[in-house]
Order: C-alpha cells, then structure tokens, then sequence
C-alpha cells in the first residue's frame, strides 16, 4: 500500500466487489462493502466470508460488510463493482445518500455497456450526477484481473482511467498495493470499451476451444478480436495505444484463455450445444458477454464499425445459428491486408 490507510467504501458484494474489498481491507485500508441483499451482507459480518460469490477466501477485520448505503458516504473514494445492467440503480442509490455539498470520488469497476442506451458507465456516472445536481470526480478500473486470484494476493496488475490526470494518479497512488499495481491512463472511452468488448470475444474463443478447433483457431481469433475491439475503440475517440496494453490485449488474454473465466465458460457451453436458458438458469454467476453482445454490436453499428466475431455469436446465441456454421463463415470472409482497420 502506498501512503496512509484511507477509508473506502466499495459497492456491489459479487465476486469482483468482495475481491476488491478483501483484498483492500488486507493491504491496511478501512473498507465499507456494501451489498443490496441485507441477508448476504449478514452472513458475511458473522461468518467472515462470501458463501455465493467467493466463498474460500477469508473477509479481513478491516473490511465492514453492510447493507447501508449511506456508509459509503465519506470515504475517500467509492468503488462500484455492481453489472452494467445494474450500476445506474446503484449508483442512483448512493446519490441520493451523498450529501450535496461534497464531491464524488467514484471508480467505475463494471465491464460493459447499458443495454438499454448504449452508454458505457462514465456516461451512465455522470448522467446521474447532473441529475442528482452533483460534483462527480470519475475513473474506471479495469484490466486483467480474475476476482479469486486478487482477492488472494497473486500478483496483478490493472489500469485506472481517469479524464482528470491528477485523479488518475492520485487513484493509482492510493490503491495500489504490493500485489496489486495499477498504471494511470486519460483514456476512458478506450478502457471501458476495452473491457467490454472482450467478453464478447472470449465467449466465441470459448466457443472455439469447445468445438475443439486447436490452438491456431484460438490464437487467431484472439488476434482479430483484439482488431474488433481497436476498430471500436478508436471509432468512439480511444487512444490505439490502450489496446496493446492491460485494459486491451492483457484482459483479452485472460478472459479467452484462463479457466476461471465466466465468458469463455460460456463458450464452451453452446459448443456442447446448450441453449442461453439452460447457460444461465439456476446460476448468479452471469457472464457480462451475454448480454453486451447485443449492446456491442448496436454501439458499432452507430459508428459503421464492422465486427464480425461480435456479430456472428449474437447469432449464435439469439438466433440459434450453430457454433460451427458461425466459424466457416468467419473463416470464408473476403481476404484483405492485415493492416486494415
């Protein structure tokens, strides 16, 4: 940890919200980990640990599970770690418990687009603070990171994003630890769009591997999904660079190809041909990629942003098209130089 304890608050008791906490309240901080289920934030006081979303990891004395949002209040800065699909209601939430008299300090953890109007979270952020009639200081945290292995020290490494440089530092300063380095970044747009269109991607590497198709297949699948994601990026003002670096290549990486991701699981499950009922019935483990599928592909169809990995598993999974019809297609696209964008 660098510099003193500070006091934070992080919003959203899933898998990367207690990890993020845990891992927090273990490097020195005071952390409020807030959860909207008052049962679950119960048990976790009592029993020291998250049984539905991360139930062998240890929760630190240091790290107050509640269900009260106002806690949050006055921290030193507030992490949201809710789905895209449900952080503007969270967000709305702790607006209205935040006096108006005080700036927000908010971290954007959510991995992904508003279904609905196509914003990604710092849109969403600030649309609510304007709403709310409040002063709102935004970054986004994002990168290669699996909840289980932060929450457990191993060693990781992310970006925090902010418009304001010296917020970006001043995040970056106060929430790296000795296991867990952040790097500093102005690009927004790029980062957010970074880490939600490569759930989509790792949902068709899923897919891929699935169908047993090798190692080439997923090598080049990953490359061009790093294309698809650059092509957006850039389209919605992106830095190129972002691409290359954690929030981009790294967390493509991650998600195609390690074992604890949600997104490639699901992959390797319409490869063994189940339907997204029987993907997503009985679970609270949801991948971010189902649903942004759908809002990537209608966010690059308003730019004129051709995305044909993205396009080819909103078929698969809402139009019932088969994995493998959906690969020889890809693979029988018109030829072109590499360097097209």
């Amino acid at each position: 940890m660098n510099g003193e304890p500070k006091h934070l608050a992080v919003l959203g008791a899933g898998s990367f919200g207690t990890a993020l906490a845990v891992h927090l309240a273990g490097a020195g901080h005071r952390v409020r980990l807030w959860a909207r289920n008052a049962e679950l934030a119960q048990r976790m006081a009592e029993e020291r640990i998250n049984r539905e979303y991360l139930e062998d990891v240890t929760i630190p004395p240091t790290c107050e599970p509640t269900s009260d949002i106002g806690s949050a209040v006055g921290c030193d800065a507030v992490l949201l770690a809710a789905p895209s699909h449900g952080f503007r209601e969270v967000l709305r939430l702790f607006l209205q418990a935040h006096p108006g008299d005080r700036p927000v300090h908010l971290v954007s953890a959510a991995k992904g687009i508003e279904i609905e109007t196509l914003a990604r979270m710092s849109q969403v952020a600030f649309e609510e603070a304007v709403a709310a009639d409040r002063d709102l200081r935004f970054a986004v945290l994002s990168g290669p990171t699996f909840a289980a292995e932060l929450a457990r020290g191993m060693p990781t490494t992310a970006v925090i994003a902010s418009e304001e440089a010296a917020y970006a530092t001043l995040l970056r300063e106060m929430l790296s630890t000795p296991t867990f380095r952040l790097y500093s970044s102005s690009d927004v747009p790029g980062v957010e769009l970074g880490g939600s269109v490569k759930n989509v991607i790792a949902i068709a590497a899923g897919t891929a591997s699935g169908l047993g198709l090798g190692a080439n297949t997923l090598a080049a699948l990953i490359t061009r999904g790093l294309h698809e994601i650059t092509r957006l990026g850039i389209a919605y003002g992106g830095q190129p660079r972002t691409f290359a670096g954690l929030a981009g290549l790294g967390d493509l990486v991650l998600t195609c190809t390690g074992s604890l991701s949600r997104n490639r699981r699901t992959g390797l499950d319409l490869a063994a041909g189940k339907t997204l009922a029987e993907i997503t019935g009985g679970t609270h483990f949801v991948s971010e990629g189902i649903r942004n599928s759908i809002a990537v592909a209608r966010v690059a169809a308003a730019r004129g942003v051709e995305m044909p990995i993205t396009e080819q598993m909103v078929q698969v999974m809402y139009e019932g098209k088969s994995p493998r019809k959906a690969v020889e297609e890809l693979m029988t696209r018109g030829l072109k130089s590499e360097t097209e964008l």
